[in-house]
């Protein structure tokens, strides 16, 4: 990717806490705000079926039963059949109850159908890291094959992207951060380099002068999540990174 094709202003999980997250319902309402790019969560169901969640368990955004011994709901230990039948919206409020949980395949549609772009972030149950990778590239592949602008895979865990750069090359990816840790600038940059990413995805506050020259001079792009200040925003804005993730889809109005 010669020119960075996509918007500076991205809603998380379509429109941040106004709706239910991650529901079609989130990504028409983010789309109402005047948002042209949303990011999202996708993980597989238990027969491979990649659709929106950003929790490893369903308790917190589903309507869901809990197990006979009380033990949390995985949601890649079950079959897409029974996902689609959970309520993934009354949990929020009443005006989304029974809206349902969708699958890659609704959301790429509906995207699609409405020129809007998608930063898909790779979000995999424990112990399919590399799978999911692979599965959710093959299937972003397909849904985006006659669209000039593909959607941005992005993930914390590097078995998910090496996973989609073997399966789907061609496809842009981003190296997602939420601390340094034990690992400097150097090593962070070092991995995204080996994964062939094209952007560095960050939690706002690890961006400053010496990191955003670190980055650019490595040739990645640069975004921030989750940016809900406005003086953190324009704080982003000086330094010259390329985009922020936020919740407050009601409070920025994008322009680009």
């Amino acid at each position: 990717m010669h020119a960075w094709p996509y918007p500076s202003w991205i809603a998380h999980r379509g429109s941040g806490t106004l709706a239910p997250e991650n529901t079609l319902a989130a990504f028409r309402l983010g789309a109402s705000h005047g948002y042209r790019m949303f990011e999202c969560d996708v993980k597989l169901s238990r027969d491979g079926i990649p659709f929106l969640l950003h929790d490893d368990t369903l308790e917190r955004t589903t309507k869901t039963a809990p197990t006979a011994a009380g033990l949390p709901t995985i949601a890649g230990h079950r079959s897409w059949h029974e996902l689609a039948e959970l309520d993934a919206g009354g949990w929020h409020s009443p005006a989304y109850a029974g809206e349902p949980l969708p699958s890659l395949e609704r959301i790429g549609g509906f995207c699609i159908a409405n020129g809007y772009f998608l930063n898909i972030e790779i979000k995999p149950t424990i112990g399919t890291e590399r799978h999911t990778g692979e599965v959710v590239a093959r299937h972003a592949a397909r849904l985006w094959r006659n669209e000039a602008v593909p959607p941005l895979l992005t993930s914390f865990e590097i078995p998910a992207l090496e996973g989609a750069l073997a399966t789907q090359p061609a496809l842009p990816r981003g190296l997602l951060i939420h601390a340094l840790d034990r690992q400097t600038w150097a090593q962070w940059l070092g991995h995204a380099t080996r994964l062939q990413c094209q952007a560095i995805v960050c939690m706002h506050e690890l961006w400053n002068a010496e990191s955003v020259t670190q980055a650019k001079a490595a040739g990645f792009r640069l975004l921030s999540y989750t940016v809900n200040e406005a003086d953190e925003v324009q704080r982003l804005i000086d330094l010259g990174t390329d985009g922020v993730i936020t919740d407050r889809v009601d409070q920025f109005h994008p322009q680009s």
